[in-house]
């Protein structure tokens, strides 16, 4: 073609056809090619048997092709055939190819007619052949035969469209001449994946089967059903000359007589022909091959980069290396350290953005469900002031106590400090099981290595469940310290004080006015101050006796205001025998009650509501008082543990359970691995490893040298113009060309002047008596001659050894006397 770098691009295809199929088409790469379709005994086989010059395709009635066949065809001095599944074989003896193409098929689809959508590769080298691939497809059926399943139709048609669909395949429409065009199934499915017809090259067979005084002239100048790329004529071998074996070459030269005599299509021959197909295919895809590498490099540089990551552990990988087994394992158990680590502390540059997982897992479990377990532990208020009345009454004894005891509170605060065993221990079992699920899911980077990962997993286990057990008992130290010593002294503690706050006694003018005082109650009294320094006391009430009372809020004051009151009619302060207190807002004075409530002092005539607290026990104020004293220390002491308890938990654990798995794995995680065994079968590769190692490899290298080889030839080859729209408003014109010259001449080159692409212009007729060119039957691929734009004034047959004689003047017959005989003979 005069450019060794567009020579290359079919050979390039075939070897990416080649690398692909043998890692199972997992690239997803849609590779320029050419589809072979049609309706059954359409001739497909027939074109394709003519392309290579041999018998080779299985015959019969039905449906023969029944897999993809992937034909490359490559030029090439000597004459032999390959399969892509049999590596190694040589096929001299074209029968065995079609007994092959038998076997193989049978071998995926069975005997029953089924069909199979797995490619047969096939390649034919031949000196008679150009740089072509194609894929000829099963033919398209209405009916099932046989044992075809019912729904054959449909699959073949899926089948067709898995290839016809991409925007790189090129379609084959083959339709025989003796069918109607417009019943064409080739036809038909290609308009409906290529409307305009950028992709489709039409081509007629059985020319010589139409009725007598028909043609298919309309057709093949592109008048009816026009396509960018036109449409050939090719008569292909009648099944009598098939079962008689008869010659390509012969057939080839017939065909050639065929189109040169038929006066419907001699104007048009130089475009008629299986030669002229097998050419015009060759440029065809050569050009769509060049359009489409951009996209194809786009796609082999974007596969090639997701494969990066995935081979990289594999690039390096040398099974003969006797220190290969012990430089792995080295590498496999720092890995799995690092992953680790990773996990725990957290990373950037391996982020889960689906879930939660390993250390933020655990900081969940820390921060979010421990405390979640504490608050679950609501103690039964009915139940927790009927033990601190019992517990109060039991250290009594037979004694009348006037004061609390400390020891109902120890008693009792105790009891709620052991209840923290529980969440607590649930807690370490959460963290220890998102411990086993890190190590499981760091274990499976030595997938690679059954026994290896086995063995690391089991290892790294046993390890962190023997941690568990130490912080467990250390959990429970922690738990047992707390109750070792009551401390009442912590700053937290509320002591006996329920509240403090400012408040106004409402007192008359006349006995001084208004005053804030700074309040202080505690479960035995009600104090005010001057200050909130409480250095200088006003006045210190016992509890004992008082009750709550509301008032109403006075005409010119804004603030709420609430009584206290001793019920035995005694002056409260001074000589007054209520105090009215006030507060800026109505819910700073229910604040208050709930204090007051908390104490012991209760409102008035709403004693009854509280006799839930003590239906076993006596009614006693002074218990009352005792009992809620007790029960707001136990509050306030058991929320200073459980702040302990939470601050502590998490440190215990991380010091004693996870940094000593992180310590364990870096520093004696491999001694262990040492100690279990035989280091070889440790380090024995599972097969489903080696083999994914296998494809991964060869894939990346395919793709690497596929990316080289694109580069090199995108950077030498000549660019030549697609082909042009349908365009027939040549025949309306009438240019003059001047005359050829005689004897045999080859055809030009596709992309010439003399010979367009499809739908170009064809070769205007001129006056005076056409040239006509000899043809050799034995290189009909080469020696392809220029065709006379009308019938030659020539008798059919000449008398060999006639010499030639100079051009004829205008309006004189040419006589022409080849020097070789004539296929008109």
């Amino acid at each position: 073609m005069g450019n060794r770098g567009m020579e290359d691009l079919i050979p390039l295809i075939n070897k990416l056809q080649d690398a692909f199929s043998c890692i199972g088409q997992s690239c997803n790469l849609d590779l320029p090619q050419i589809a072979v379709v049609g309706g059954q005994s359409a001739g497909k086989s027939s074109v394709l048997e003519n392309f290579v010059g041999r018998d080779f395709l299985p015959r019969g009635s039905g449906i023969v092709t029944r897999r993809p066949l992937v034909l490359q065809l490559v030029n090439n001095q000597a004459e032999y055939a390959e399969f892509l599944h049999c590596k190694g074989r040589k096929f001299v003896d074209f029968d065995e190819v079609r007994l092959e193409i038998e076997a193989e098929t049978d071998r995926i689809t069975g005997s029953n007619k089924g069909i199979s959508a797995v490619p047969i590769n096939l390649r034919v080298y031949s000196p008679n052949v150009l740089n072509l691939t194609l894929i000829d497809l099963p033919g398209m059926t209405k009916v099932a035969v046989g044992d075809q399943p019912v729904d054959i139709e449909h699959q073949i048609r899926d089948m067709l469209m898995q290839f016809i669909t991409k925007e790189s395949c090129l379609i084959l429409a083959v339709t025989p001449a003796n069918q109607d065009l417009a019943n064409s199934d080739a036809l038909k499915i290609s308009k409906e994946v290529d409307p305009q017809g950028l992709r489709t090259i039409g081509v007629i067979t059985k020319l010589d089967l139409m009725d007598e005084g028909t043609d298919a002239r309309d057709i093949l100048e592109n008048k009816l059903l026009p396509l960018r790329r036109g449409y050939i004529g090719v008569v292909n071998r009648s099944q009598k000359d098939i079962d008689g074996r008869k010659d390509i070459k012969a057939a080839l030269g017939a065909e050639r007589k065929f189109f040169l005599s038929h006066p419907g299509y001699r104007h048009i021959a130089d475009r008629m022909g299986t030669p002229h197909l097998q050419k015009t295919l060759n440029q065809q895809l050569t050009n769509h091959i060049r359009d489409t590498l951009p996209g194809l490099r786009s796609k082999l540089q974007s596969q090639l980069l997701s494969l990066e990551k995935e081979v990289e552990e594999y690039k390096n990988y040398k099974p003969d290396d006797p220190t290969r087994k012990t430089k792995a394992l080295l590498q496999m158990v720092q890995q799995f350290g690092v992953d680790f680590e990773k996990r725990i502390e957290g990373s950037g540059d391996q982020v889960d953005t689906a879930e939660l997982s390993g250390g933020a897992r655990i900081n969940r479990i820390f921060h979010e469900r421990f405390p979640f377990e504490l608050v679950k532990m609501e103690f039964d208020e009915k139940e927790l002031r009927r033990e601190i009345s019992y517990a109060i009454k039991n250290i009594h004894g037979v004694r009348t106590g006037l004061f609390t005891p400390d020891l109902a509170f120890e008693a009792i605060v105790k009891k709620q400090i052991i209840k923290l065993k529980e969440p607590c221990l649930k807690c370490m079992d959460l963290v220890i099981q998102e411990l086993i699920n890190t190590v499981r899911q760091c274990t499976n980077k030595l997938g690679s290595y059954p026994k290896l990962r086995e063995e690391t997993e089991r290892i790294v286990t046993t390890y962190v469940r023997e941690r568990d057990i130490k912080t467990k008992d250390q959990v429970l130290l922690l738990i047992d310290i707390e109750l070792s010593y009551i401390n009442t002294n912590h700053e937290d503690f509320i002591g006996f004080v329920i509240r403090r706050g400012w408040l106004t006694i409402n007192i008359s003018i006349m006995k001084g006015g208004s005053k804030d005082y700074w309040f202080v109650l505690t479960a035995e009294s009600l104090s005010w101050y001057k200050d909130e320094e409480e250095k200088e006391k006003k006045y210190m009430l016992p509890l004992d006796n008082l009750k709550l009372r509301d008032v109403e809020k006075g005409f010119m004051s804004t603030k709420h205001t609430f009584a206290i009151f001793n019920t035995e009619s005694r002056n409260v302060y001074k000589d007054l025998r209520q105090i009215e207190l006030a507060c800026d807002t109505q819910e700073d004075v229910d604040s208050w009650k709930a204090s007051f409530l908390r104490a012991g002092v209760y409102p008035e005539k709403d004693q009854v509501k509280h006799t839930q607290f003590s239906e076993s026990f006596s009614m006693d104020p002074q218990l009352e008082r005792q009992v809620e004293t007790i029960r707001n220390l136990v509050d306030s002491y058991i929320g200073i543990v459980n702040k302990s308890i939470r601050d502590l938990m998490p440190k215990t654990i991380m010091h004693l359970m996870i940094n000593s798995a992180k310590d364990f794995i870096h520093s004696e995680l491999l001694a262990y691995l040492y100690s279990c065994g035989d280091q070889g079968s440790l380090m024995e590769e599972s097969t489903d490893q080696a083999q994914r190692r296998d494809e991964m490899l060869r894939m990346y290298h395919a793709l690497k040298e596929a990316l080289l080889i694109i580069g090199d030839i995108s950077t030498t080859t000549v660019s030549a113009p697609v082909p042009p729209p349908v365009d027939d408003t040549w025949r309306t014109k009438e240019p003059s060309r001047p005359p050829a010259a005689r004897g045999p001449t080859a055809a030009p080159p596709p992309s010439s002047p003399q010979n367009p692409a499809f739908g170009a212009p064809l070769i205007p007729s001129r006056p005076g008596p056409p040239p006509v060119n000899t043809y050799s039957a034995a290189d009909p691929v080469v020696n392809v001659p220029l065709i006379p734009s009308r019938p030659a004034r020539v008798p059919p047959a000449l008398p060999p050894g006639i010499p030639r004689r100079p051009p004829a003047a205008p309006g004189r017959p040419t006589i022409i006397r080849p020097s070789e005989p004539s296929l008109l003979d």
